[in-house]
């Protein structure tokens, strides 16, 4: 499916309303519509909202478990940040960091709209009603990365449209730390009979990046050691200046555990 195309066919994924998550001065409620697995936000998403309670330029988020949907979460102050409370469970952890990585070149958006029709999410996807990354989505991002030719890395092109778009008119922070997210994912092979889910991600965004943008996601892995598997993504703006960058790190877990019911 070409990039940035809404399917014919209709979603089998219920997506509910088309509103946002709601954020107050210390409570989040992530909207159905912002899912990963089925039945936790996209873990992307959900530690962009989490980042918007620093000030900080580079900020480090540690899922500690699936965050739940359309519940009231609280975001407690602490000495090193805030945490992210399910009543007295602690579903994540941010803190302000320095994030260190060079982005790599940027891949022409054609080289990227060709790696993305390489995408193996097409034939074979663990959530594929993913916000970001799930082919069966119509309201989704739509991000799609596959291999690029002749190398290690995976690529595709992303265009913002205006559901992600802030109250000052570029993406919201939350979108942007979202597409940083499930491209590492596809870095590295699917291990059978198990899923892929985020455990931690650091970001730092670097400009705005405008609606309707022709915008390339270029992700690699960096390391790996045993289950976990730690990865890197840059997002391209048009111009070809990075405007975001996040280092991942991903789980790889049983099964029954995130099998979708």
């Amino acid at each position: 499916m070409p990039h940035g195309e809404i399917p014919e066919k209709p979603s089998p994924c219920p997506t509910g309303d088309e509103g946002r998550s709601r954020l107050k001065d210390k409570t989040i409620v992530i909207d159905k519509r912002f899912k990963g697995p089925p039945k936790s936000g996209n873990g992307g998403y959900v530690c962009g909202l989490l980042s918007r309670f620093l000030d900080a330029p580079a900020v480090t988020v540690r899922l500690l478990r699936p965050p739940p949907l359309d519940t009231e979460l609280e975001v407690r102050e602490t000495e090193e940040g805030v945490v992210l409370l399910d009543g007295d469970v602690v579903v994540a952890r941010a803190r302000p960091s320095e994030l260190v990585l060079e982005p790599p070149v940027c891949p022409t958006y054609e080289e990227a709209e060709a790696a993305s029709r390489r995408y193996r999410g097409f034939t074979s996807h663990w959530f594929p009603c993913c916000f970001v990354c799930g082919p069966d989505r119509d309201d989704g991002l739509h991000v799609f990365p596959g291999p690029i030719e002749g190398g290690e890395r995976v690529a595709c092109p992303w265009i913002p449209r205006a559901s992600v778009a802030s109250a000052g008119g570029s993406v919201s922070t939350e979108f942007l730390w979202a597409v940083l997210d499930c491209p590492g994912s596809f870095t590295f092979p699917q291990p059978a009979g198990e899923a892929i889910v985020l455990g931690e991600l650091q970001a730092e965004v670097f400009g705005d990046v405008s609606i309707g943008e022709r915008c390339i996601l270029v992700a690699w892995q960096i390391a790996v050691e045993g289950r976990k598997h730690h990865t890197a993504t840059a997002l391209f703006g048009e111009s070809g200046t990075c405007r975001a960058l996040g280092l991942a790190t991903f789980l790889t877990v049983p099964e029954q555990a995130w099998r979708p019911s």
